[in-house]
């Protein structure tokens, strides 16, 4: 019976919901500010969404969010869903980092700039420079950037070899990294097919942040494995 709900009833929703949100993200983020635009256009949208899949959230290690204190979110990654996940449930004002080319769609571009979002430009280094300047500026007063250490889905919900980005990003900006294990999610939206929707269960884990500032270039390895081992600690399925 969820078959003819999920294509009758929750992508066209998810669709018309998503233009409306954003619609009024952009608004409130013009007339107020925004980080008040981003609570509209993400955590309101992302638990709408949730309500109408359903998909039920459990919240663990709240505590371990300073209030005021920003910083680089690492979670595994293995669904579509962590992003409604992530941004419903994580209590932060969040950032995402995006390639500088989606700048120039029409729409995204437009909304993504509007709500505080970090294009990055990889084209030069000092085009490069440039955009961790303005990164800087962005991530002040708990605004924090999510990054996905893997770089892609994980398939089968084990943790794939994780990329230097997010690591050099904490080390340049001297921001701690605040680790987060995401489960259930797979299962909602699996890597393999995001349109086999199913309802459920998600759970997040909020570990402890862990200062990059005791860490240097050449003991990225270490700050990168000691991230990954703490990730899997809460993993379900390893």
């Amino acid at each position: 019976m969820y078959f003819p709900y999920k294509w009758l009833v929750f992508f066209p929703l998810l669709a018309i919901n998503t233009f409306i949100f954003g619609i009024i993200a952009v608004l409130v983020s013009s007339l107020i500010n925004q980080r008040v635009g981003s609570f509209w256009g993400g955590v309101v949208w992302s638990r709408f969404n949730a309500l109408i899949t359903p998909v039920k959230v459990s919240v663990r290690g709240r505590q371990n969010i300073k209030k005021g204190e920003s910083y680089i979110v690492v979670p595994n990654h293995q669904s579509m869903y962590d992003i409604f996940v992530i941004y419903g449930w994580l209590g932060l004002d969040i950032k995402w980092i995006m390639k500088k080319e989606l700048r120039k769609i029409p729409g995204v571009g437009f909304g993504s700039a509007k709500v505080g979002h970090i294009f990055i430009d990889r084209s030069n280094q000092r085009a490069a420079v440039e955009s961790l300047n303005q990164a800087k500026e962005k991530l002040k007063n708990g605004s924090s950037v999510v990054i996905f250490p893997e770089g892609t889905r994980s398939k089968s919900g084990k943790l794939l070899p994780f990329k230097r980005g997010a690591f050099k990003m904490a080390l340049d900006l001297g921001l701690p990294i605040l680790p987060v294990t995401i489960n259930g999610t797979k299962n909602i939206m699996p890597a393999v097919n995001p349109l086999k929707l199913l309802p459920g269960k998600a759970s997040v884990i909020i570990h402890e942040p862990i200062p990059a500032g005791g860490y240097t270039e050449d003991k990225m390895g270490e700050l990168m494995e000691r991230v990954k081992n703490v990730i899997e600690s809460g993993l379900t399925e390893k």
